[in-house]
C-alpha cells in the first residue's frame, strides 16, 4: 500500500496488470489504421438539424449558458418526447454524445426524453479557454441544462463524464432524480491504472490527439475486450467527432487542471458524502482500468451515507462497455431506471 495524507492506494488484484504493460504497439495500431481510408470530415451541425440512427430521430441543439464570466456554447442532442422524463447521458474520452446513440434510441422508444451533450471542449461544444476543472465544467453543464429547459433528470455517465457527473450529483442533488454512475474510480484507486493521464496532459507536445483516427483506434484497442459491433463505422464516427477544430487543444486542459489522484481524493473526502439521489453503479466486468473486486456493494453503501446505493451491476466488456456491448448496456440502464423510479415513488 502506498500512503497519502488520508487514504491508501489499493493493491491490484493478482489478475490485473498496470495499464502501461498492455498498451497496443505502434505496429498493431498502424496495421489497424490501414483498414481505414482517409478520414472524411463531418460537416458541423446547425441548431435544429436532424439525423436518423438506430431507427430513432436525433435533433441537434446549440445553447449558450452562463460560464467563464460570460457564456459557454454547448452542443447537445436529443431523442424522444420532450414532455417525458429526461435522461441525461455524459460521455467519456475519446468520445462525444455519439457514444450513447444506441441507448438513446432504445430508451426514447420506452418513453424517456434522452439528452446527450458534448462535454465542454469536446465535439461541437465550446473549446474557448476558461475553467476546465471538472467541478467548474460540471457547474456550467448543469447551467446549460437549465437554459435548455431541463431542470430535473436521471443522470447516466461513463468514464470522464462520470467525473463531472459526480460533481453534478453532489452540487445539484435536488435536480438529479437518480444517478447511474459508470466506469470510474470510487473507493479504491491505484495510479498504475491511470498512467494515460500524462499522455493527455502533454498532448499539445506529443501529438497524441492530432490524428483523430489514430487516437480512436489506439484507445479502443487498449481498453476494449470485446469486438465492437460495426467497428469500422463506429470508430470512424468517433474520429469524426474528435476531428472538430480545437478538440485536440481543449481536452488536454482538463488534465492540466486535475489528476486522477486529486479526483479520487475529492470524491472520497467530499463528494460521496454529498450525494443524496439514489444510485446504481455500472462497471465493465472485465474493465482493465477498474477491477470489479473494488466495487463491493456493502462497502460502497457504508461510505455513501446519504444516498441509497441500490446495486452494482457489471456489464459484459472492458472499459468501453457502452460501445462494446450496446444491447446489454441498454438493458442494464433500462433496469436501473426502473429501480431508481421505484425508490422515488416510495
Amino acid at each position: 500500500m502506498a500512503e497519502n495524507p488520508s487514504f491508501t492506494y489499493t493493491d491490484l488484484p493478482s489478475r490485473m496488470r498496470p495499464v502501461s504493460e498492455f498498451a497496443p504497439s505502434p505496429e498493431k495500431i498502424k496495421e489497424r489504421l490501414a483498414e481505414f481510408g482517409p478520414l472524411k470530415p463531418r460537416e458541423p451541425d446547425a441548431d435544429g438539424s436532424v439525423e436518423h440512427l438506430g431507427g430513432a430521430t436525433f435533433t441537434h441543439h446549440f445553447v449558450d449558458a452562463p460560464g467563464d464570466y460570460d457564456t459557454v456554447r454547448f452542443h447537445y442532442v436529443t431523442s424522444g418526447d420532450e414532455t417525458k422524463t429526461p435522461v441525461v447521458f455524459l460521455h467519456g474520452l475519446p468520445d462525444s454524445w455519439f457514444e450513447w446513440h444506441h441507448h438513446m434510441a432504445a430508451l426514447s422508444q420506452d418513453g424517456y426524453f434522452t439528452v446527450a451533450p458534448d462535454l465542454k471542449g469536446y465535439g461541437q461544444s465550446s473549446k474557448q479557454p476558461g475553467d476546465y476543472r471538472h467541478e467548474g465544467a460540471a457547474g456550467q453543464l448543469a447551467a446549460m441544462l437549465l437554459v435548455a429547459g431541463i431542470e430535473k433528470f436521471y443522470l447516466v455517465t461513463h468514464d470522464r463524464g462520470t467525473v463531472q457527473g459526480d460533481y453534478i450529483a453532489a452540487l445539484f442533488p435536488d435536480r438529479v432524480l437518480g444517478y447511474i454512475r459508470g466506469e470510474q474510480h470510487l473507493i479504491h484507486y491505484n495510479p498504475a491504472l491511470s498512467s494515460q493521464h500524462d499522455m493527455f496532459l502533454n498532448a499539445p507536445y506529443n501529438g497524441i490527439m492530432d490524428n483523430p483516427q489514430k487516437l480512436a483506434v489506439w484507445a479502443y484497442m487498449w481498453f476494449s475486450v470485446r469486438q465492437i459491433p460495426n467497428e469500422t463505422a463506429t470508430l470512424e464516427r468517433v474520429a469524426q467527432e474528435l476531428a472538430y477544430e480545437g478538440v485536440n487543444k481543449a481536452v488536454p486542459r482538463y488534465y492540466n487542471s486535475s489528476t486522477f489522484h486529486s479526483e479520487w481524493l475529492d470524491r472520497r473526502r467530499r463528494l460521496m458524502g454529498e450525494w443524496t439521489s439514489p444510485i446504481v453503479i455500472l462497471q465493465g466486468y472485465d474493465s482493465p482500468t477498474q477491477p470489479r473486486e473494488w466495487f463491493d456493494l456493502e462497502e460502497i453503501r457504508k461510505l455513501v451515507p446519504r444516498a441509497q446505493v441500490l446495486d452494482v451491476k457489471f456489464v459484459p466488456g472492458g472499459h468501453f462497455w457502452p460501445v462494446e456491448s450496446p444491447k446489454e448496456t441498454t438493458e442494464t440502464i433500462r433496469e436501473a431506471l426502473k429501480a431508481l423510479a421505484g425508490v422515488i415513488q416510495e
